[in-house]
């Protein structure tokens, strides 16, 4: 006789994450259509893998409220009315998406626009770890959305036998938001730890009779052991008992991929955390990213026995890098949001002023560029303004801004470029994309160093003498690499960082930043500046040295971009001529190779200052040149 075998079932759980109000393949910022964005483009791929086998779980893992026009347009000019489903929610359902998590933007437009969004969602959207009040543990936290949810299904087994599990979804998001977004949040939210909620909660949710824990982990892929407030705790996570899956995010990154090769509990070719089973699917509805599990039934309850995970993408690269789509739309799913996708292209297409010269970000990371100098120009002129019958009146503003769109993850699409003539809010909205807000600090001349020290962290160190050296470390984000308007310097690229990519003092001998300078005279190290900036660098987003919450001086009501609508608006007529505030320092019979998109090659003659001469090529479809130091 044979004895009876476990019973036995497939299990795929389909994750996106990310998404970032991207539901149309539509570039709002280009106005034109893309191949390379949208859950319409995902919602194909989902349909299709679900398909292929018996039993899935469709899941979202957060950031889907905010992150372009359509967005900013439902929070700012449309407005939701009480009961009324936004036009995300209604996207995502139609996409299959059974269940999300709050990422850290989904706060960017405060706590009542949240809500009415969540009283609209037709999915469990849930969060662990963030309360609107602290109990004694985390079990005793009143949460701001339930912590987790059980979604019942019924799966066939290998037999063909319907088989009733029950799905334990726990939601986790950076405790970082409450730095971010303190001005909306300060008293009303409260974080805890990542790992501290999982072990809290987890327990409890396998006792109300989970079969299966998957984490929606809104996080990123980080160190292997837990450390206190971590902002990328999903690789420790996966050490945390109880937890079956994890679908992460945050970093718009790509996993399982060879890029976290050699990190410690990443295992980038089984796709395991911590040997927890794991996927991270970019971002904008890039790709949508797959955990195929085999379940057996045993006198303990189910049990995951094999695990493989994997990523689809919408699109391609193919000949000359141009992005070709992998699928088409799905059309209930650009239904769901016909109208309001419409709307939005008449909101971004508004004219608010002209531009006598075309204004890109080409070049922003090697030469002072215009496209970062009128943002910090708008910032400069409303601090100063708010300042004026203040304490702060007789000191100098000064203006940090960093360019937003300089390729990158983005590739080589990501930048801003616009013609010669009307400039639209959708031009505005490209040049700052974050709902941020504006702020200002009081620094001294030794922090304001510091400041610039550590944004130049972006260039690799260079050897004199040397030709070809690749100039930028590739993953240094540009949004942290701030010029600061209204004073002068130079960069020295011979000697090493002072900071390290994290913001920590890595190189206490070494100055980058020479012959500072404020109205032509070097700077007093006790010398005292009003820096304006953004609520996010201002909360210690970046991990800036001097930038902090006790500096502030002033937290403004409006948003950066809001401010430079309305300085455009003012102006009328907006002249993008380069103040060439900072250069590299010299450094004969040296070059080094810098990569930008493809259409820098049209603007090549617009770059004042600096030697530059285009090479050819370079991979991801961008294009490269050669800077003569």
């Amino acid at each position: 006789m044979h004895s009876k075998g476990p019973t036995m079932l497939q299990l795929r759980l389909i994750a996106t994450t990310d998404l970032h109000t991207h539901i149309y393949p539509y570039d709002y910022f280009a106005d034109r259509s893309s191949d390379a964005v949208g859950l319409a483009r995902a919602a194909s791929l989902i349909e299709a893998a679900r398909a292929e086998v018996a039993n899935t779980l469709v899941l979202d893992n957060g950031d889907f409220l905010q992150g372009n026009p359509l967005g900013d347009y439902m929070a700012y000019e449309r407005g939701l009315r009480p009961g009324e489903r936004h036009p995300m929610l209604r996207a995502m359902a139609a996409a299959g998406i059974e269940a999300s998590t709050l990422g850290n933007h989904e706060f960017n437009y405060g706590l009542e626009f949240l809500a009415l969004t969540m009283a609209g969602a037709p999915f469990p959207i849930v969060s662990a770890n963030l309360a609107t009040a602290l109990g004694a543990n985390p079990a005793e936290d009143r949460n701001l959305v339930p912590p987790y949810a059980l979604l019942e299904r019924d799966f066939l087994d290998s037999a063909g036998n319907r088989q009733r599990l029950q799905i334990g979804v726990i939601g986790f998001a950076p405790p970082q938001i409450l730095q971010w977004d303190h001005h909306i949040l300060r008293g009303r939210l409260f974080a805890r730890d990542i790992v501290e909620a999982a072990q809290a909660r987890v327990p409890e949710l396998r006792a109300a009779g989970a079969d299966l824990v998957v984490a929606l982990c809104h996080s990123g892929i980080g160190p292997a052991a837990p450390e206190r407030g971590m902002e990328n705790a999903a690789t420790a996570l996966g050490a945390v008992p109880g937890i079956d899956a994890i679908i992460c995010g945050h970093t718009h990154r790509l996993f399982p991929s060879e890029e976290f090769a050699g990190l410690p509990g990443c295992d980038p070719v089984a796709g395991r955390l911590n040997g927890t089973p794991a996927v991270m699917a970019g971002s904008w509805g890039s790709h949508i990213g797959l955990i195929d599990l085999e379940l057996s039934h045993e006198a303990t309850g189910w049990r995951v026995t094999s695990a493989h995970s994997s990523l689809r993408a919408i699109a391609r690269r193919g000949a000359g890098e141009a992005v070709l789509p992998a699928v088409e739309s799905a059309p209930r799913v650009l239904e769901a949001a016909r109208a309001d996708h419409a709307e939005t292209l008449a909101y971004i297409r508004r004219p608010v002023g002209r531009l006598t010269a075309p204004l890109h970000s080409y070049f922003a990371l090697v030469v002072d560029d215009p496209s970062v100098q009128i943002v910090a120009a708008a910032q400069s002129a409303y601090v100063a303004e708010m300042l004026e019958d203040t304490e702060y009146a007789e000191l100098p503003v000064l203006s940090a801004a960093g360019p937003f769109k300089a390729g990158g993850r983005g590739g080589p699409d990501y930048y801003t470029d616009v013609p010669a003539g009307d400039l639209a809010v959708k031009n505005v909205a490209d040049l700052y994309i974050y709902p941020n807000t504006i702020t200002a600090v009081k620094i001294t001349g030794a922090e304001l160093k510091e400041w610039l020290e550590r944004s130049v962290a972006l260039y690799r160190r260079i050897v004199p003498g040397v030709a070809d050296q690749m100039l930028l470390d590739p993953d240094f984000p540009s949004y942290n690499y701030d010029v600061i308007e209204g004073v002068s310097y130079e960069v020295d690229l011979s000697r090493p960082a002072r900071y390290d990519m994290a913001g920590r003092l890595s190189a206490p001998e070494a100055h980058r930043i020479l012959n500072l300078r404020f109205a032509g005279r070097e700077i007093d190290p006790a010398a005292e500046f009003i820096v304006a900036t953004n609520n996010y660098r201002a909360a210690g987003g970046g991990d800036f040295p001097c930038a902090r919450p006790d500096a502030v001086v002033l937290s403004g009501p409006d948003t950066n971009r809001d401010v430079l609508l309305r300085y455009i608006h003012n102006l009328g007529s907006v002249d993008p001529t380069p103040m060439g505030n900072w250069h590299f320092a010299p450094l004969p019979g040296t070059s080094v190779l810098f990569d930008t998109g493809p259409g820098a090659r049209a603007h090549l003659d617009e770059v004042k200052g600096l030697s530059i001469e285009e090479v050819g090529p370079a991979p991801g479809g961008f294009l490269r040149f050669r800077i003569r130091l």
